[in-house]
């Protein structure tokens, strides 16, 4: 959903720049800052998954050796 809304607030951004719209204008930066925290979120949930997946297989790895 990131990517969506910096694309939406790209776009309403562009909008306020030609209309001349100062609200619209900063309603687009809000939205695309959301969007790219929201990316940036989603990247390190997907970091600690992978950490977690790797200490569990290092741990069950050395479960399997250690009698």
């Amino acid at each position: 959903m990131g990517l969506l809304d910096r694309l939406l607030g790209r776009s309403k951004k562009a909008a306020g720049d030609l209309m001349n719209d100062q609200q619209l204008r900063q309603e687009g930066a809000h939205q695309e800052r959301a969007g790219a925290a929201e990316d940036q979120a989603q990247l390190h949930e997907d970091l600690a998954r992978e950490e977690r997946q790797r200490e569990a297989s290092e741990r069950a790895a050395q479960d399997t050796t250690n009698p």
